[in-house]
């Protein structure tokens, strides 16, 4: 059985428990998933505050709704997709009021992992021959990120910097695999463009 397997079955065990009144089921729920959604919304928001109190709100939003959840999809591309959505709605509110600042791309991936945005995006993007990542050029993949849409963005951070599978993408954003594929391929084609207007 593999790793992802076992996690879904005991997610299974874990929504049934919680259905059948054990609040300490979702407490094992938020223990599981905490790092892993705040990590993500962490990585589309890029502000700690607003990625916690978004994390907060995703889990409160899951404990509300999970009486309903009939598990048409496993519990975790469930709760991404709330933390997605929370977190889209935030980033608006947040591109709004920040539009002229500029964004570190030196956060960490996650807790548990020091690679940052910078390092994971090139790696789509290097042939062998440089595969020495130059300060410069990190510097310039985060300045492209910076000016795709947040729709290339978001895909992009999903696909790269999370490494979920098209499916799980697909499900997430509630759009079709070949949509996910086409729509990652523009967003690198995005990302090449706009980096090569930079090297200019």
């Amino acid at each position: 059985m593999s790793t992802k397997a076992q996690e879904v079955a005991l997610d299974r065990l874990l929504v049934d428990r919680f259905k059948n009144g054990d609040q300490s089921a979702f407490n094992e729920m938020v223990s599981r998933y905490w790092d892993r959604i705040y990590a993500m919304v962490n990585q589309l928001l890029r502000n700690q505050q607003d990625a916690e109190e978004v994390t907060q709100d995703a889990f409160i939003r899951a404990h509300r709704g999970l009486a309903n959840f009939r598990g048409d999809s496993a519990f975790s591309t469930w709760l991404y997709q709330i933390a997605t959505n929370l977190a889209r709605n935030r980033y608006w509110y947040w591109w709004r009021r920040k539009r002229d600042k500029s964004v570190s791309f030196d956060a960490p991936v996650s807790p548990d992992n020091a690679t940052t945005l910078a390092e994971v995006i090139p790696a789509e993007l290097e042939t062998p021959e440089d595969a020495t990542v130059t300060q410069e050029f990190v510097t310039r993949i985060a300045a492209g990120m910076e000016k795709l849409s947040a729709k290339h963005r978001e895909i992009l951070i999903l696909r790269n910097v999370k490494n979920l599978s098209y499916e799980e993408i697909a499900e997430i954003l509630s759009i079709s695999v070949g949509t996910v594929k086409s729509r990652i391929a523009r967003a690198r084609e995005s990302l090449r463009a706009k980096i090569g207007d930079d090297s200019k």
